[in-house]
């Protein structure tokens, strides 16, 4: 249960999933994290590392062995989530059409809030 409150805290699983790309420099991984506060992406790697999950090394933040394991766990969670999000957003969608025509993106997380609270 541990690694569930770990992985359920703020942003964690957001560095885990982005240092899936590779080592990241603190700036670089703030930025792809919707520039999460500086003090919070720090405490996270701090638990990240104490965890054994990421490494700190010459090219920046970087999955650990450990690290990757868990992301073979987590990667088709990702991938169903993508396809159960694109599905509770189909009704919207239906209503929402673009001058292109209806979006077939899966909904962004201030969309799930508004929709779900």
């Amino acid at each position: 249960m541990a690694l569930f409150d770990l992985l359920g805290r703020a942003w964690a699983m957001g560095i885990i999933w982005q240092l899936n790309d590779g080592p990241y420099t603190f700036r670089r991984l703030r930025s792809a994290c919707d520039d999460v506060s500086p003090t919070l992406l720090n405490q996270r790697l701090k638990e990240l590392r104490a965890t054994g999950l990421v490494d700190h090394g010459r090219d920046g933040y970087a999955l650990t062995p450990l690290g990757n394991e868990l992301m073979t766990l987590l990667d088709p969670i990702g991938r169903w989530s993508k396809t159960w999000a694109a599905e509770i957003m189909a009704p919207n969608d239906a209503n929402q059409e673009t001058s292109e025509g209806s979006t077939n993106r899966p909904p962004t997380s201030n969309q799930l809030r508004e929709q779900f609270g």
